[in-house]
């Protein structure tokens, strides 16, 4: 039950593309509770039937089963990429990495509030964050003009890369495709996830983080189906303060 009061949150906030000053808070975490417990009270939330409440759970579980324990972990090579960022531009991992660790960020999309407060919160750390000489790259399976609108919108100051074929977030092991059911659930309440992806793309990520040194090698991460949870910016920062 509780999963399913998260996931209606989530719905009624879904076109919010950024969360306001107020909301952002000194960290994620607190950032996520204080608009969890706003759009609680809020009336216009949407409402959920019996069978959509069923077809979220057996989403859920399912993709526990398949992956229990999804995203690359600590000690693996990170593979390498290249990805074109929000104005056109290939970007790679091997050429950030000559200029000393990545924090690489995957996440579902503009359209997910939660995903929006995280990226908002590595926007407040990031001064601390490039004092270790660190670059912060986002991924998301995002068209480059979403992520252009979101990098104008927001102000982002780090790179936002599409995975277009879906491939990085295959080789991070965080691939998610959605069931039928559950795209056509997610359509029907205003996330319409083929409009930011494409046409016939309705994969996405799991949400996750990974600390790479500038060798190559993950040195943290944190990876949950639970897409409400991310890696705070302030465990980031212990992790680079570590290399």
């Amino acid at each position: 039950m509780k999963y399913i009061k998260i996931f209606i949150c989530a719905v009624f906030l879904s076109n919010t593309h950024a969360a306001s000053a107020d909301d952002q808070g000194t960290g994620y975490k607190q950032s996520r509770d204080a608009m969890m417990k706003k759009s609680a009270g809020n009336k216009k939330a949407a409402k959920f039937t019996a069978r959509d409440r069923q077809i979220m759970k057996d989403a859920q579980q399912t993709a526990q089963k398949n992956n229990p324990e999804p995203g690359l972990k600590v000690g693996v090579r990170a593979p390498d990429f290249t990805l074109l960022n929000a104005f056109g531009s290939k970007v790679s991992l091997a050429q950030q990495l000559k200029k000393g660790p990545v924090v690489l960020v995957f996440y579902r999309g503009a359209w997910c509030p939660f995903c929006n407060l995280h990226l908002h919160a590595l926007q407040k750390n990031a001064a601390a964050i490039k004092s270790y000489k660190a670059t912060i790259l986002a991924v998301t399976p995002q068209q480059p003009d979403k992520s252009k609108a979101q990098v104008e919108k927001d102000k982002f100051p780090f790179e936002i890369l599409s995975d277009l074929d879906d491939a990085v977030m295959k080789s991070y092991d965080l691939y998610y495709a959605l069931s039928p059911q559950l795209h056509k659930l997610y359509k029907s309440k205003g996330l319409d996830v083929e409009k930011f992806n494409g046409k016939g793309r309705v994969a996405i990520p799991v949400p996750g983080t990974f600390v790479i040194d500038k060798d190559g090698i993950i040195k943290a991460m944190h990876a949950d189906h639970d897409y409400k949870e991310r890696m705070e910016p302030a465990d980031i920062i212990k992790a680079l303060k570590a290399l």
